[in-house]
């Protein structure tokens, strides 16, 4: 079996320690694919990190994460102009396929979502020159509507597609199962966006019923109710081949030990996330 369309998001594996101790994790059990939390570059050091990626020959599918730009006054809106340039540089230097955007949700005290939301926009804007002029593309990753208030005023495939068409080249999606799943509108807003070559990443895992704590208990691919076979057949109906990068944010898998997490993984991934061709 094939695992170069594996990719691990290190929220999957934060147990595993630092930015050299969990590409080592992953290199044991074969998975040359990564998604680093800007955290984790951070402790490293850039340069470093850099050198991890390079001297390995890594692939880095996604950079976590830019975005949050929704603040209370233009100081805090600067603020976060300011360290999204910082986050596209390091993408940059990782040579990640992208940037992965969430956006924000409403600045502290407020009820105005549609403001918020133009100010998502207003914020893109601004970033987008220099990220096009050092080559890093700008993923935008809807959320599930339970985040609106507080982490992504972005909810669905539809409306990051749109923002996408407004702002332009340089901009696409973040396609995470967990959050778009339930979209009734999924199928049609997937293959718009493999039209407009738009899919920038492809994150996996499942949700599981009942879920407990909708940040913390996401789901090990086949444990829930998402048919993820379908889901990859959708993706790759729209043209979109690339990693299936698995990002579990679970205190339940974070408490066991990373090698049995990433074994289990690529078990699953070969089992229940490959393509259902009968879809």
């Amino acid at each position: 079996m094939s695992l170069e369309n594996l990719s691990i998001n290190f929220a999957t594996v934060r147990q595993a320690g630092s930015f050299g101790e969990i590409v080592d994790a992953c290199l044991r059990h074969g998975i040359t694919s990564i998604s680093p939390w800007r955290e984790h570059v951070a402790q490293a050091g850039l340069a470093e990190a850099a050198r991890i990626v390079a001297e390995n020959g890594l692939r880095v599918t996604g950079h976590c994460r830019g975005g949050f730009f929704p603040a209370i006054d233009a100081a805090g809106r600067q603020a976060a102009i300011e360290d999204n340039l910082r986050a596209i540089d390091e993408a940059a230097a990782l040579n990640a396929n992208c940037l992965v955007v969430v956006v924000g949700g409403l600045p502290k005290g407020s009820r105005d979502l549609p403001g918020a939301r133009q100010m998502v926009e207003d914020g893109m804007a601004e970033i987008l020159p220099h990220a096009r002029q050092v080559g890093v593309k700008l993923a935008l990753e809807p959320l599930h509507p339970f985040y609106a208030a507080e982490r992504a005023c972005l909810n669905t495939l539809k409306q990051s597609l749109d923002l996408c068409d407004r702002l332009g080249e340089g901009t696409g999606v973040a396609i995470d199962v967990y959050h778009v799943w339930w979209d009734p509108e999924l199928e049609e807003q997937v293959a718009r966006a493999g039209r407009n070559r738009q899919i920038l990443a492809h994150h996996i895992c499942d949700w599981l019923v009942p879920t407990a704590d909708p940040l913390n208990d996401r789901g090990m691919m086949g444990d829930g109710v998402v048919d993820l076979g379908r889901f990859r057949a959708m993706i790759e109906r729209a043209g979109f081949l690339g990693p299936q990068e698995v990002e579990i944010f679970s205190h339940r898998w974070q408490a066991r030990p990373v090698d049995e997490v990433l074994g289990i993984i690529v078990e699953r991934y070969d089992s229940v996330c490959q393509a259902d061709t009968a879809a």
